[in-house]
Protein backbone atom coordinates (compact mmCIF):
# COMPACT_ATOMS: atom_id res chain seq x y z
CA UNK A 1 0.00 0.00 0.00
CA UNK A 2 1.42 3.39 -0.95
CA UNK A 3 1.08 6.49 1.16
CA UNK A 4 -1.91 8.70 0.41
CA UNK A 5 -0.79 12.32 0.03
CA UNK A 6 -3.14 15.23 0.53
CA UNK A 7 -2.74 18.64 -1.10
CA UNK A 8 0.18 19.48 1.25
CA UNK A 9 2.07 16.21 0.77
CA UNK A 10 4.56 15.07 -0.18
CA UNK A 11 7.01 17.65 1.08
CA UNK A 12 10.63 17.95 0.09
CA UNK A 13 13.22 16.96 2.67
CA UNK A 14 14.11 20.65 3.03
CA UNK A 15 10.46 21.41 3.88
CA UNK A 16 10.45 18.59 6.46
CA UNK A 17 13.68 19.95 8.00
CA UNK A 18 12.06 23.37 8.32
CA UNK A 19 9.00 22.12 10.25
CA UNK A 20 10.45 19.26 12.36
CA UNK A 21 12.90 19.43 15.25
CA UNK A 22 16.29 17.80 14.57
CA UNK A 23 15.27 14.76 16.67
CA UNK A 24 11.92 14.43 14.88
CA UNK A 25 13.62 14.73 11.50
CA UNK A 26 16.15 12.04 12.43
CA UNK A 27 13.46 9.62 13.59
CA UNK A 28 10.66 10.38 11.13
CA UNK A 29 12.62 11.01 7.94
CA UNK A 30 15.95 9.22 8.49
CA UNK A 31 14.48 6.13 10.20
CA UNK A 32 16.32 6.81 13.44
CA UNK A 33 15.28 5.89 16.95
CA UNK A 34 15.35 7.60 20.30
CA UNK A 35 17.12 5.95 23.22
CA UNK A 36 14.91 3.65 25.29
CA UNK A 37 13.15 5.26 28.27
CA UNK A 38 13.91 8.82 27.09
CA UNK A 39 10.79 9.62 25.06
CA UNK A 40 8.23 12.04 26.47
CA UNK A 41 5.28 9.79 25.60
CA UNK A 42 6.49 6.47 27.04
CA UNK A 43 4.66 7.13 30.31
CA UNK A 44 1.78 9.21 28.90
CA UNK A 45 -1.45 7.45 29.85
CA UNK A 46 -4.04 10.24 29.64
CA UNK A 47 -6.96 9.73 27.29
CA UNK A 48 -6.44 11.05 23.79
CA UNK A 49 -5.10 10.52 20.31
CA UNK A 50 -1.59 9.93 19.03
CA UNK A 51 -0.98 11.53 15.65
CA UNK A 52 1.91 11.39 13.19
CA UNK A 53 4.45 13.98 14.32
CA UNK A 54 5.09 14.93 10.70
CA UNK A 55 1.68 15.17 9.03
CA UNK A 56 -0.86 14.99 11.86
CA UNK A 57 -2.68 11.86 10.70
CA UNK A 58 -4.38 10.06 13.64
CA UNK A 59 -2.52 6.78 14.21
CA UNK A 60 -3.15 5.36 17.69
CA UNK A 61 -5.68 5.83 20.48
CA UNK A 62 -4.86 5.89 24.17
CA UNK A 63 -7.32 2.97 24.42
CA UNK A 64 -4.77 0.81 22.57
CA UNK A 65 -1.72 1.92 24.59
CA UNK A 66 -0.16 -0.17 27.31
CA UNK A 67 3.02 -0.28 29.38
CA UNK A 68 5.11 -3.00 27.77
CA UNK A 69 8.27 -2.07 29.65
CA UNK A 70 10.20 -1.81 26.38
CA UNK A 71 11.16 1.86 26.85
CA UNK A 72 9.05 3.25 24.02
CA UNK A 73 5.31 3.93 23.72
CA UNK A 74 3.60 0.60 22.99
CA UNK A 75 0.21 -0.01 21.39
CA UNK A 76 -1.58 -3.28 20.66
CA UNK A 77 -3.33 -1.90 17.56
CA UNK A 78 -3.38 1.04 15.17
CA UNK A 79 -6.40 3.30 15.25
CA UNK A 80 -7.11 2.36 11.62
CA UNK A 81 -5.14 -0.41 9.89
CA UNK A 82 -5.11 1.76 6.75
CA UNK A 83 -3.25 4.56 8.60
CA UNK A 84 0.00 2.60 8.83
CA UNK A 85 2.17 0.74 6.37
CA UNK A 86 4.40 -2.27 7.08
CA UNK A 87 7.77 -3.00 5.45
CA UNK A 88 10.34 -5.68 6.17
CA UNK A 89 13.42 -4.11 7.77
CA UNK A 90 16.65 -6.12 7.70
CA UNK A 91 18.89 -3.33 8.99
CA UNK A 92 21.14 -3.74 12.03
CA UNK A 93 21.60 -7.45 11.32
CA UNK A 94 18.06 -8.44 12.31
CA UNK A 95 14.68 -8.92 10.68
CA UNK A 96 11.89 -6.63 11.88
CA UNK A 97 8.72 -5.06 10.53
CA UNK A 98 8.96 -1.29 10.16
CA UNK A 99 5.84 0.82 10.71
CA UNK A 100 5.44 4.01 8.69
CA UNK A 101 2.68 6.58 8.38
CA UNK A 102 0.61 5.70 5.34
CA UNK A 103 -0.08 9.37 4.63
CA UNK A 104 3.42 10.88 4.55
CA UNK A 105 5.71 7.83 4.63
CA UNK A 106 7.43 8.84 7.87
CA UNK A 107 9.11 6.21 10.05
CA UNK A 108 7.25 5.54 13.32
CA UNK A 109 8.91 2.45 14.79
CA UNK A 110 8.43 -1.32 14.50
CA UNK A 111 5.77 -3.93 15.24
CA UNK A 112 6.50 -7.21 17.02
CA UNK A 113 4.50 -10.36 17.79
CA UNK A 114 5.07 -10.23 21.56
CA UNK A 115 2.13 -8.04 22.59
CA UNK A 116 -0.80 -8.97 24.84
CA UNK A 117 -2.27 -12.25 23.60
CA UNK A 118 -5.78 -11.21 24.61
CA UNK A 119 -5.44 -8.09 22.38
CA UNK A 120 -4.18 -9.75 19.20
CA UNK A 121 -0.55 -10.34 20.16
CA UNK A 122 0.95 -7.24 18.51
CA UNK A 123 3.25 -4.67 20.08
CA UNK A 124 3.64 -1.50 18.09
CA UNK A 125 6.89 -0.09 19.51
CA UNK A 126 6.72 3.56 18.45
CA UNK A 127 9.15 6.44 18.99
CA UNK A 128 7.80 9.34 21.05
CA UNK A 129 9.55 11.70 18.61
CA UNK A 130 7.38 10.35 15.79
CA UNK A 131 4.12 11.15 17.58
CA UNK A 132 2.12 14.14 18.72
CA UNK A 133 -0.30 13.51 21.61
CA UNK A 134 -3.67 15.31 21.60
CA UNK A 135 -5.41 14.85 24.97
CA UNK A 136 -9.20 14.67 25.26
Amino acid sequence: MAYIPDDKLPKTEEEWKAILTPEQYHVLREKGTERAYTGALDHEFNQGMYECGACGQPLFSSKGKYDSGCGWPAFFEALDPEAVHFTEDKSLGMSRIEVTCNRCGSHLGHVFDDGPSDKGGKRFCINSASLAFKGE
